[in-house]
Protein backbone atom coordinates (compact mmCIF):
# COMPACT_ATOMS: atom_id res chain seq x y z
CA UNK A 1 0.00 0.00 0.00
CA UNK A 2 1.10 3.36 -0.57
CA UNK A 3 1.17 4.87 2.87
CA UNK A 4 2.73 2.00 4.17
CA UNK A 5 5.69 2.69 1.70
CA UNK A 6 5.61 6.37 2.56
CA UNK A 7 5.92 5.14 6.43
CA UNK A 8 9.52 3.25 5.63
CA UNK A 9 10.77 5.84 3.64
CA UNK A 10 10.06 8.88 5.91
CA UNK A 11 9.82 7.13 9.36
CA UNK A 12 6.43 8.32 10.06
CA UNK A 13 3.77 5.82 11.35
CA UNK A 14 1.59 4.27 9.10
CA UNK A 15 -1.35 6.67 10.30
CA UNK A 16 0.24 9.99 9.77
CA UNK A 17 1.18 8.31 6.59
CA UNK A 18 -2.07 8.09 5.29
CA UNK A 19 -3.49 11.10 6.86
CA UNK A 20 -1.37 12.82 5.32
CA UNK A 21 -1.92 11.30 1.95
CA UNK A 22 -5.35 11.60 2.40
CA UNK A 23 -5.29 15.08 3.27
CA UNK A 24 -3.06 15.71 0.23
CA UNK A 25 -5.35 14.30 -2.47
CA UNK A 26 -8.68 16.25 -0.60
CA UNK A 27 -6.43 19.30 -1.68
CA UNK A 28 -5.86 18.21 -5.26
CA UNK A 29 -9.65 17.12 -5.28
CA UNK A 30 -10.89 20.44 -4.56
CA UNK A 31 -8.51 22.17 -6.70
CA UNK A 32 -9.48 20.23 -9.64
CA UNK A 33 -13.45 20.74 -8.49
CA UNK A 34 -12.70 24.34 -8.71
CA UNK A 35 -11.57 24.08 -12.13
CA UNK A 36 -8.01 24.63 -11.58
CA UNK A 37 -4.56 22.95 -12.58
CA UNK A 38 -2.69 20.70 -10.53
CA UNK A 39 1.22 20.88 -10.54
CA UNK A 40 3.17 18.28 -8.91
CA UNK A 41 6.51 19.47 -9.47
CA UNK A 42 8.96 16.37 -11.33
CA UNK A 43 5.94 14.46 -11.25
CA UNK A 44 3.06 15.69 -13.18
CA UNK A 45 0.18 17.91 -13.71
CA UNK A 46 -3.75 17.34 -13.64
CA UNK A 47 -6.00 19.39 -15.21
CA UNK A 48 -9.91 19.16 -15.99
CA UNK A 49 -11.16 19.28 -19.23
CA UNK A 50 -14.18 19.55 -20.88
CA UNK A 51 -15.17 16.59 -23.22
CA UNK A 52 -17.79 17.45 -26.02
CA UNK A 53 -21.11 15.33 -26.52
CA UNK A 54 -20.73 12.49 -29.09
CA UNK A 55 -21.73 9.59 -30.59
CA UNK A 56 -20.90 6.31 -28.99
CA UNK A 57 -21.34 3.01 -30.07
CA UNK A 58 -21.56 -0.19 -28.05
CA UNK A 59 -18.51 -2.65 -29.32
CA UNK A 60 -20.99 -5.85 -28.51
CA UNK A 61 -23.88 -5.38 -30.34
CA UNK A 62 -22.71 -2.39 -32.70
CA UNK A 63 -26.12 -0.02 -31.49
CA UNK A 64 -24.69 3.72 -31.24
CA UNK A 65 -26.07 5.78 -28.21
CA UNK A 66 -25.51 9.56 -27.24
CA UNK A 67 -22.53 10.23 -24.74
CA UNK A 68 -23.19 13.21 -22.94
CA UNK A 69 -20.43 16.30 -22.52
CA UNK A 70 -18.83 15.97 -19.28
CA UNK A 71 -15.66 17.45 -17.40
CA UNK A 72 -12.84 14.64 -17.08
CA UNK A 73 -8.89 14.90 -15.81
CA UNK A 74 -5.92 14.49 -17.94
CA UNK A 75 -2.61 13.74 -16.44
CA UNK A 76 0.20 14.64 -18.19
CA UNK A 77 3.54 13.44 -17.03
CA UNK A 78 6.68 16.02 -16.58
CA UNK A 79 9.63 15.70 -18.79
CA UNK A 80 11.60 14.32 -15.81
CA UNK A 81 8.72 11.44 -15.39
CA UNK A 82 9.17 10.68 -18.52
CA UNK A 83 12.92 10.56 -18.90
CA UNK A 84 13.08 8.27 -15.53
CA UNK A 85 10.41 5.90 -16.90
CA UNK A 86 12.43 5.23 -20.43
CA UNK A 87 15.64 4.60 -18.30
CA UNK A 88 13.83 2.66 -16.01
CA UNK A 89 12.04 0.15 -18.29
CA UNK A 90 15.73 -0.30 -20.13
CA UNK A 91 16.86 -2.24 -17.24
CA UNK A 92 15.61 -5.56 -15.14
CA UNK A 93 13.45 -4.77 -12.33
CA UNK A 94 14.84 -5.00 -8.55
CA UNK A 95 12.68 -7.41 -6.72
CA UNK A 96 12.26 -4.52 -3.88
CA UNK A 97 10.77 -1.96 -6.68
CA UNK A 98 8.09 -4.38 -7.86
CA UNK A 99 6.88 -5.33 -3.83
CA UNK A 100 7.42 -1.97 -2.35
CA UNK A 101 4.21 -0.22 -3.41
CA UNK A 102 1.25 -1.33 -5.03
CA UNK A 103 -1.30 0.70 -6.13
CA UNK A 104 -4.73 -0.35 -5.70
CA UNK A 105 -4.47 -2.77 -2.86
Amino acid sequence: MLSEAAARRTGLSKADAAAVGEAMFALMSDALMAGENVKLTAFGSLQVRERAERLGRNPRTGTEHRISPRRTVVFTPSAQLRDALGRYAAKPRPAELTSDIRLGA
